[in-house]
């Protein structure tokens, strides 16, 4: 946790010819989640790693898993994957027919349970599921290929969202995932977000270690508490 936000480290954009060094940095530094993003190729257009390789990672590591889903019809597949009791498992909104009953599948799997809403989707379609979640997920790019440039209205969705939750008296997470970096950082602190998902932009540069990359974002994301003063 840095100052109150938590940090979530994308694997997906990790440097897999050195992944064993990477992820013991992240471990000493502070990270608090390992963020798996898993992509089918038909709800956004890329694919990423299977329950194998995240087996792996989740046996090396001490670290809860972050898992986004951005698959259709995700629970096709929940059952290939290991779930701890601090982890949180994420789906997409846009992707299930029965989305109450797949969030109703994950709490029975012991995760915290996530929804996740892409840059068109609207804070309204929340509002018969919201009390049943733990933490909404707001992408800040079109799901699938990392490097993405920002879409600029989700920073005043990151604020509107936390006014729906302040109202409702909720303790719910907002976490926020793309484009995330030392620019953009204190302006989605300062309108709400609790957990940042960081990946090339941010945490595994390659012109900086990953030690100096986690400096960079405490300083952003203290600029983004005081903004909020």
């Amino acid at each position: 946790m840095h100052n109150g936000v938590a940090l979530s480290a994308s694997v997906m954009c990790i440097d897999w010819l050195n992944a064993g060094e990477q992820l013991r940095q992240i471990e000493g530094n502070g990270i608090d989640y390992l963020h798996f993003d898993i992509i089918d190729g038909n709800f956004a257009p890329d694919f990423t790693m299977g329950s194998s390789i995240i087996d792996v990672f989740r046996e090396n590591s001490t670290l809860p898993s972050d898992y986004h889903l951005m698959v259709e019809e995700p629970v096709r597949i929940f059952q290939s994957f290991s779930i701890g009791p601090n982890d949180n498992f994420t789906i997409h909104q846009e992707s299930s027919r029965n989305l109450h009953r797949n969030l109703v599948s994950i709490r029975r799997m012991g995760a915290n349970v996530g929804v996740a809403l892409s840059p068109a989707t609207p804070l309204t379609s929340l509002e018969y599921i919201i009390e049943d979640i733990d933490l909404v997920l707001i992408m800040t790019v079109n799901p699938g290929y990392k490097g993405q440039p920002l879409v600029p209205q989700a920073i005043r969705k990151i604020k509107d969202l936390k006014k729906m939750i302040n109202d409702l008296e909720l303790d719910i997470k907002i976490s926020v995932d793309g484009n995330v970096n030392s620019s953009t950082i204190p302006e989605m602190v300062s309108a709400g977000a609790d957990i940042l998902v960081l990946g090339s932009s941010s945490l595994f540069r390659k012109d900086i270690s990953i030690p100096e990359a986690i400096n960079e974002i405490d300083a952003a994301i203290d600029l983004g508490i005081q903004g909020k003063k």
